[in-house]
């Protein structure tokens, strides 16, 4: 290992060190094959129906669509158009329609590949050590935290019960001396409403039951409507706790474009000197903003390079970035740093 590398991994794993909260953005799971933002965008224009709808309901729908088409993310263009609750309720469901499958193709492919979770690799060194208990948010909607956990027999909670029909219950209701909290902030795809208000957790369903709604969240002005219910209500509560208390963070394929999580988490970095680790594909404008521009004075950066077999790294100890000719950019690269 060279002088520089030797630095970033002495970095790394005094970071690792302080126990960081594991913060999952979208990369995480565009990694495994998941849509993004683009393909769902796609998938919206080309499936949902509003023919039944009223023709005020329709004109909303063709500006939303007219938007995402010249090339508007999806995001954004539902930051500009509120559409009806009768379209939202279709977004929703054709959101699911997509994102399920691909979710169970993953679980699938994971009874026979047992290395394929790096993350469950780091959950389980992590709970080697004293630590009893780790702590992931994430806004992402799939179950690939959960499965990284069962691949190592790890006690997960998500704030459901176990069984085929879960129900909400505290975190302490089944006692593990060893356990991962798993704080899904927009909801999951295992997350139903029956009804106007009873919530349930039905496991890895491949379509819809009648009478049910999923209960995720969807980009835009909606996020923000909807998380002031339970059970995000609740799950927001105990994430912002949990980074409230964090001295570190380890952030796998965020890109701080959500103020669910980062509006704390830039508070403890910038105001608190607390350490924080990101590792992506490539930062976002937003990340190298928080990084560089936020008074943040503890921080490694990890990014893809010009090849898979590349990184750039961008550390709060040196005066400019650092190339190095191996994957450290990638989890299953940067626990090559700490262990």
């Amino acid at each position: 290992m060279d002088a520089e590398k030797e630095l970033i991994a002495k970095q790394a794993q005094d970071y690792y060190n302080h126990s960081p909260v594991i913060i999952l953005g979208s990369g995480a799971s565009a990694a495994y094959g998941l849509s993004g933002m683009g393909a769902l965008a796609t998938h919206l224009i080309d499936t949902v129906d509003v023919s039944s709808e009223d023709p005020e309901a329709q004109k909303s729908w063709s500006s939303f669509c007219e938007l995402l088409n010249d090339g508007v993310d999806l995001e954004s263009a539902l930051h500009k158009i509120t559409l009806p609750s009768g379209i939202t309720t279709k977004v929703v469901l054709a959101t699911w329609e997509l994102l399920n499958p691909q979710d169970l193709s993953i679980f699938h492919d994971s009874l026979g590949k047992q290395d394929l979770f790096p993350l469950g690799k780091l959950l389980k060194h992590f709970l080697a050590s004293t630590q009893t208990q780790i702590n992931i948010i994430t806004s992402n909607y799939d179950r690939l935290a959960e499965y990284a956990c069962e691949q190592e027999n790890i006690h997960h909670y998500t704030g459901f019960s176990f069984g085929y029909k879960r129900h909400a219950i505290p975190r302490d209701h089944i006692y593990s001396k060893r356990q991962v909290n798993i704080w899904k902030v927009h909801g999951s795809l295992d997350w139903f409403t029956v009804g106007n208000d009873k919530i349930v957790c039905l496991g890895n369903s491949s379509s819809i039951m009648p009478g049910l709604r999923p209960l995720i969240v969807t980009p835009g002005i909606e996020k923000y409507r909807n998380t002031h219910r339970e059970p995000y209500k609740s799950i927001i509560h105990e994430s912002d706790n949990v980074l409230e208390a964090a001295n570190a963070y380890l952030c796998i394929g965020f890109g701080f474009n959500d103020e669910h999580i980062q509006e704390k988490l830039i508070n403890r970095c910038a105001n608190n000197s607390a350490r924080v680790v990101v590792i992506t594909y490539a930062l976002s404008e937003s990340a190298k903003s928080f990084l560089f521009k936020g008074n943040v004075r503890n921080y490694l950066a990890i990014e893809r390079g010009a090849t898979d077999e590349s990184s750039i790294v961008y550390s709060s100890g040196f005066d400019k970035p650092i190339l190095i000719d191996s994957d450290v950019w990638s989890l299953g690269g940067f626990m090559s740093l700490l262990m």
